[in-house]
């Protein structure tokens, strides 16, 4: 049965076609009625994981100082304008992810701790993400979107299912979340009743709802309302472009020109582009509130991917992980400047007194510290956002010697900031002091 913070949610509509809208001042649309500490136009706390397989440069992932006097190492270089709303952790593990192999055991509990099965055998456990999505269910049109930039390995890796490092979000412990690599279908998930291609835009086929629903708001609303449906447009415009480039990164066609039709779902060849019009719709599934809980996996752990954009094409990514060069740095950069790039776009997103930024937690995460020592005694994590006003940036926490350093212990903490609270989560009875 639908809730009534789903009823109450403003939407436009047209024939096979439901596309919620973001924050009005003019509506409240996100939710039911509460308390006066809690008002119903608050905007909901989002959080969203990037994952990049294989670690980062070994000498340039560090940041020192706090607030705007935060230095950051090279592979941070693209979130210098994010220092103030930025948490830097040091020292956080898995401790079932030392057991087993490397990539594979390092990668398939990252978000949830659990010990994994060897041999072939698929188990590992609940990823927090999707524990978010369980609370959500029934309240936004999506509950969770799942994003992949790079093929599943369903290769075994010294013993170990390369399933593994080829998902990050778990929705039961035999049952890693299905990926969706195609853009337009991600789109299309979003906005669209069924995930197809359709016979029209999304907006137009809520054109006529939308002109009727701007006439009733304010001035400000309606500008807010035209930038908003002018940034669905140019979603759509690229993903058509995107069909006509190519298929996923690394596969090259032998031929100058295809001789058979394009399939109508194709993803652009140019894996920066790939990953940018990921961030886009990870952006929209935030802003119009279709979903509050998205996963971004821009590569597998023991990755095949290569950037000939770079400059970059020598190597595959997971032998480059192994040298700490200046191409190894370009790569990392290329990565952590989708965090970035993300960050600004919800950073422009006014909703009340804060931003959608402000409103929203960033992580960004690896398998292990760096790919040249395949280091998962501490992970490099990274925060980014406000988390609803209750997460203060500019800060570089180290638990290094802590007592308590369990990365469950860091997704406790994020649970509770987006509204589930929990006793315990995997393998930690303790939320992470100070986040």
């Amino acid at each position: 049965m639908p809730t009534p913070e789903l009823s109450r949610r403003t939407f436009l509509r047209g024939v096979g076609v439901t596309m919620s809208l973001p924050w009005l001042e003019s509506h409240n649309v996100w939710g039911v009625e509460s308390p006066s500490t809690h008002p119903a136009s608050d905007p909901p706390v989002r959080v969203g994981v990037l994952f990049a397989g294989n670690g980062f440069h070994g000498k340039e992932w560090w940041a020192k100082g706090k607030g705007r006097d935060m230095e950051l190492g090279g592979v941070l270089a693209p979130l210098h304008d994010f220092r103030e709303k930025l948490v830097f952790i040091k020292g956080l593990y898995n401790e079932e992810a030392l057991k087993g192999n490397i990539h594979s055991s390092q990668t398939g509990n990252l978000l949830s701790g659990a010990p994994l099965a060897s041999g072939g055998e698929i188990r590992s456990g609940t990823s927090f993400d999707q524990l978010l999505a369980q609370k959500h269910a029934g309240s936004t049109k999506v509950p969770s979107l799942v994003l992949g930039c790079e093929q599943p390995n369903p290769s075994v890796h010294k013993n170990y299912s390369m399933l593994y490092s080829s998902h990050i979000s778990w929705t039961s412990p035999t049952s890693p979340t299905p990926l969706e690599l195609f853009p337009a279908l991600a789109f299309d998930r979003l906005f669209k009743d069924e995930a197809a291609k359709g016979d029209k835009s999304v907006l137009d086929a809520v054109l006529a709802d939308a002109q009727d629903f701007r006439r009733d708001v304010s001035l400000s609303d309606r500008r807010k309302l035209d930038e908003y449906l002018e940034s669905v447009r140019e979603v759509e415009q690229r993903i058509e472009r995107a069909g006509d480039r190519g298929e996923l990164q690394g596969w090259k066609p032998t031929l100058a020109k295809p001789n058979v039709p394009r399939p109508a779902d194709g993803v652009p060849q140019d894996i920066g582009e790939h990953m940018k019009l990921m961030c886009d719709i990870l952006v929209l599934g935030f802003q119009t509130d279709a979903t509050r809980v998205t996963t971004l996996k821009l590569n597998n752990d023991h990755s095949s991917l290569r950037f000939p954009q770079l400059g970059v094409d020598y190597m595959i990514h997971h032998l480059l992980s192994h040298t700490d060069t200046a191409d190894w740095l370009k790569v990392n950069q290329l990565f952590t400047g989708q965090l970035a790039y993300i960050a600004r776009k919800l950073d422009a997103i006014q909703e009340g007194e804060r931003t959608a930024l402000d409103n929203s937690m960033l992580m960004m995460c690896s398998s292990m510290l760096s790919g040249g020592t395949h280091d998962a005694t501490q992970l490099p994590v990274i925060l980014v956002g406000g988390g609803g006003g209750k997460l203060q940036g500019g800060r570089v926490l180290d638990y290094l010697k802590a007592p308590n350093r369990k990365m469950c212990s860091l997704y406790l903490s994020m649970l509770d900031k987006a509204g589930l609270h929990l006793d315990a989560f995997g393998d930690s009875k303790e939320a992470l002091t100070d986040v």
